[in-house]
């Protein structure tokens, strides 16, 4: 199945026109015409069957023939993730967490990180394409990027693990610490790992240090075996 996107359409239209790009993509790349069937998503749970009236590069047109609303997921997952010295690395993360389940995402600025300046435009359509290729039909929440001082004042909802690589007792693996149904938050941190102000300052926050392994991961890796561990567990049920 080919899934398309378009924010606009809602369960009360009866038709809907694409944007110039995405009818471009239909008619020209894809050679779709009038009478063929799309699946269409908003990236908000709904699911769109539609038949297409005009297949005009531009202008694109299809008329609603049915919708349905994805069931909720039963967790809700937030990654705080730093952004990686190479940009790639970093699409790389937010493509395979859109495959493998996100619903929030913020890019956060820490001491050691050598990238600070990011563009959000790139990496929501990073997220958009992967979206559409896992044929998923909600689009994550994607924040602006914040520092780690300023995120620390951030009130969040659900669990807070931090997961850092300092040799420290009492640092349980992540899977021990995810309860399933329960929304969770996860800071990953640079290259450089946080610093030992940083995670001072999050355990004195109330965020719980956390394990993702004995091995030693790049910031991306440790970015998906985190989704995947999450939504591993909540499969479990």
């Amino acid at each position: 199945m080919q899934l398309f996107f378009n924010p606009e359409i809602t369960e009360n239209d009866s038709q809907v026109t694409f944007p110039k790009d995405e009818s471009r993509h239909i008619v020209k790349v894809l050679r779709k015409s009038e009478g063929d069937i799309l699946n269409i998503t908003n990236g908000k749970g709904l699911i769109f069957k539609a038949e297409i009236i005009i297949a005009d590069v531009k202008q694109c047109t299809v008329k609603i023939i049915s919708a349905e609303k994805e069931p909720p997921p039963p967790y809700y997952l937030h990654m705080i993730v730093a952004p990686t010295k190479m940009n790639d690395r970093y699409e790389w993360f937010l493509e395979k967490a859109m495959e493998i389940g996100v619903h929030e995402i913020t890019p956060v600025i820490c001491d050691h990180s050598e990238r600070k300046v990011v563009k959000l435009d790139r990496y929501e359509r990073v997220l958009l394409s992967a979206m559409k290729q896992s044929l998923h039909a909600r689009f994550p929440k994607l924040n602006e990027p914040v520092s780690f001082k300023d995120f620390m004042n951030q009130e969040l909802h659900g669990s807070k693990l931090i997961a850092h690589c300092e040799d420290v007792m009492e640092k349980p693996y992540l899977q021990k610490k995810v309860h399933p149904w329960q929304p969770v938050n996860i800071l990953i941190g640079p290259e450089g790992d946080f610093s030992k102000e940083e995670i001072h300052l999050a355990l004195g926050n109330g965020w719980e240090q956390i394990s993702l392994g004995d091995s030693r991961l790049r910031t991306e890796t440790a970015a998906i075996v985190a989704c995947h561990t999450v939504a591993m567990k909540n499969q479990e049920l």
